[in-house]
C-alpha cells in the first residue's frame, strides 16, 4: 500500500479543492457584469477567454482594430477584464464578451469617482471643436474654451493643443448621456495653489532666493519669488546708497537674487532686501575716503540748504556739501552755481559711518585745487628760468678791466 507524506497530500487537497471552485457556477453572471479572464486563443473570428467558469468566454475580432485585429492588441496569457453581454445562464455553451464595453465603463466609472472626489486627471486633446477641446478619457469628454489654461486662448491656440496631455479636473457629468465636462484652468489653479503654499512654507528670514520682477512702482519692486508668491522690495532695500527711482535699480522681467528680511505667512507679506546681499560700504567709508581726501562725484540733488553729491566708485555713497561749501563766493542758492547731473570735486569734512552721513566741500576742493595749481606754475617758472651767474652780470667790465694795462708797466714807459 502506497503512503504519501502529510505536506504531499496536503498540496493534492489544495489542488483538487481549486479545481473544483474553478468550474463551480458560482454567483450567476448577468449582462453587466464586468469580470477578468485569462487570454487562451486567439484566431480569425476573435478572443477565446478563460473566465473561471464551466463555459468559456469569446470576444467577436470585431471589437478590434481591422489593422492587426485581436493579435495586435492581446496574446494568450494575458488577463484582461472583459463586460458580459450574453449568456451565463445554465445550459449556455458560450458567454458573449466585450473588452471595448469593460474599458469604456472602467473609464466611465473613474471619471465619476474622480467628479466625486476632486482628483486631477490627465488625458489627450484629439480635436478642436466649436467651443472648445475633445479629451480622450475612453470615451470623448469636453473642456470648454474657457476652461483652457489660465488665460483665454485664441482659436490658433486651441489647435495647436490637439495631441497634447491636459491636466484636468471633472467639473460636471451627465450619466443618463454618459458626457464629463473637465476643466484643465481649475487643475491649473489647484496645482498654482498648493505650488504657492509650497513656497510660502519654504521662505524664511535670512535666505537668499532668486525671483522674478512682476512689477514697478515709486516705492518699490514687486517679485514673484514661485507659485504666485509675490514679495515686495521696498526702495531703501535696494542699495545702500539713496535711490530716488527704483527704475534706477530693477525694471519689470528682471531676475534677481533677495535676501528675505521678513515673512508674515498669515498675511502673506514678503518683505525683501537686495542690498543685505552686499557688505555695507559705510563700514569701510573711513578708509576708502579719509578725511582731507579729494573726490570727484556727481550732483543727484539740491536742496535750499545745500547739495547731495554721489561720489565715483562702485559704492556709490552719498555725501552733503552745505550751501555755504559750494562756491567761494556769496551765493543765494545752489541752483546759482550747480545742477542735477553735473560732475563737481569735492573734499572730504567729515565722515559719520554710524549715522551714514558724509560732509563734502567744493568750495575748498576748488582752494586747494587753485593752490596745487599755482604751486606748480610757480615750479614750472622756475625750471625754465635761466641760471644767472656773476660773470653774466658783470662780464663786460671784467673783460675792459682785463684789457686795461696795469700801473707799473705805463711809469716804466714814461721815463724811457
Amino acid at each position: 500500500m502506497e503512503t504519501h507524506a502529510p505536506a504531499e497530500v496536503k498540496r493534492e487537497e489544495e489542488e483538487v479543492k481549486g479545481q473544483v471552485d474553478r468550474l463551480s457556477p458560482g454567483p450567476p453572471l448577468k449582462p453587466g457584469d464586468i469580470i477578468k479572464g485569462t487570454v487562451v486563443q486567439i484566431d480569425r473570428d476573435g478572443v477565446l477567454v478563460d473566465i473561471g467558469r464551466k463555459t468559456e468566454g469569446f470576444i467577436p475580432a470585431e471589437e478590434f482594430s481591422a489593422v492587426g485585429g485581436p493579435h495586435k492588441e492581446l496574446k494568450p496569457g494575458d488577463v484582461i477584464d472583459v463586460y458580459v453581454v450574453r449568456g451565463g445562464g445554465s445550459g449556455e455553451r458560450m458567454v458573449l464578451l466585450s473588452k471595448r464595453r469593460a474599458d469604456y465603463e472602467k473609464a466611465w466609472r473613474r471619471i465619476v469617482n474622480a467628479y466625486k472626489s476632486g482628483e486631477t486627471i490627465s488625458a489627450v486633446v484629439v480635436e478642436k471643436v466649436k467651443g472648445g477641446l475633445v479629451v480622450d478619457l475612453g470615451f470623448r469628454g469636453f473642456v470648454p474654451a474657457s476652461e483652457v489654461g489660465l488665460k483665454r486662448m485664441s482659436d490658433a491656440e486651441l489647435e495647436r493643443m490637439v495631441g497634447r496631455s491636459l491636466r484636468l479636473k471633472v467639473i460636471g457629468i451627465d450619466a443618463r448621456r454618459r458626457e464629463a465636462i473637465l476643466s484643465n484652468k481649475q487643475a491649473l489653479l489647484e496645482e498654482r495653489e498648493r505650488r504657492r503654499r509650497q513656497v510660502l512654507e519654504s521662505l524664511a528670514p535670512g535666505r537668499a532666493v532668486r525671483g522674478k520682477v512682476t512689477k514697478v512702482v515709486d516705492f518699490g519692486a514687486f517679485v514673484d519669488l514661485g507659485g504666485g508668491v509675490e514679495g515686495l522690495l521696498h526702495v531703501s532695500e535696494m542699495s545702500w546708497t539713496r535711490v530716488n527711482d527704483p527704475r534706477e535699480v530693477v525694471k519689470e522681467g528682471d531676475w534677481v537674487t533677495v535676501m528675505i528680511l521678513d515673512v508674515d505667512k498669515k498675511n502673506e507679506r514678503i518683505s525683501l532686501s537686495l542690498r543685505q546681499l552686499y557688505p555695507d560700504p559705510w563700514k569701510e567709508a573711513p578708509k576708502k575716503h579719509p578725511v582731507g581726501s579729494t573726490r570727484k562725484g556727481k550732483v543727484t540733488r539740491l536742496v535750499p540748504t545745500g547739495a547731495f553729491v554721489r561720489l565715483e566708485g562702485r559704492e556709490g555713497l552719498e555725501g552733503f556739501v552745505p550751501i555755504s561749501e559750494i562756491s567761494t563766493r556769496r551765493i543765494g542758492k545752489p541752483e546759482d552755481v550747480l545742477k542735477v547731473g553735473q560732475t563737481v570735486e569735492v573734499k572730504v569734512l567729515e565722515v559719520n559711518p554710524e549715522e551714514r552721513r558724509m560732509t563734502l566741500s567744493i568750495r575748498q576742493a576748488k582752494i586747494e585745487r587753485e593752490r596745487r595749481e599755482t604751486e606748480e606754475i610757480m615750479r614750472m617758472q622756475e625750471r625754465q628760468r635761466p641760471k644767472v651767474t656773476l660773470g653774466d652780470i658783470y662780464g663786460d667790465v671784467l673783460a675792459k678791466l682785463k684789457e686795461r694795462p696795469s700801473g707799473g708797466e705805463k711809469e716804466g714807459a714814461s721815463s724811457s
